[in-house]
């Protein structure tokens, strides 16, 4: 198996994948790709969507809002999952770094990968030590929803890259 850029590729194991979101209800038109994507990502491995409300306790002061959401986050977490952190200070991969980060879990015995994309205050410091690692998506500022999207679409994208194939919309 080769990739786009020819390298030669190992089988990967097909580690399963949460992607966590804070944030508050998805707009319908997010939500049509997100389960496009959802589906088209499942031919290569199990995926959940899971997500957080925002400000779950109604907090008014933004430093306890995200220590709720922190909390929330944390209690979700499995021991042993591999724990991507998605903020705007991360390090920044691009497509190849992104299904090499998802091969490299799997080889490694996680028995799965969770992607956290944080509220509209970013992380708390829970998550932040928890992280296996940081990525950044853009060097732009991404809302919940946008970032959702693009992360999913790069999943996928990764996938392909992994298994060698032709990247289809």
């Amino acid at each position: 198996m080769r990739s786009s850029g020819g390298k030669r590729l190992s089988h990967k194991r097909a580690i399963p994948i949460r992607i966590l979101t804070v944030g508050k209800k998805r707009s319908q038109g997010v939500q049509l790709i997100v389960d496009e994507y959802m589906k088209k990502l499942r031919h290569y491995c199990s995926v959940d969507d899971v997500r957080i409300k925002s400000n779950p306790k109604n907090a008014r002061d933004v430093v306890a809002q995200i220590e709720h959401e922190d909390i929330a986050v944390m209690g979700l977490i499995r021991p042993e999952e591999w724990v991507v952190m998605l903020d705007e200070r991360g390090h920044d991969v691009g497509s190849e770094q992104m299904a090499s980060l998802i091969g490299d879990a799997g080889n490694k015995g996680a028995p799965s990968l969770l992607f956290c994309i944080g509220g509209p205050y970013g992380h708390g410091r829970q998550l932040r030590e928890r992280a296996n690692v940081s990525v950044k998506l853009s060097s732009l500022v991404l809302n919940h929803e946008i970032a959702l999207v693009v992360l999913i679409e790069q999943l996928y994208r990764g996938w392909t890259i992994l298994k060698g194939q032709k990247y289809h919309h």
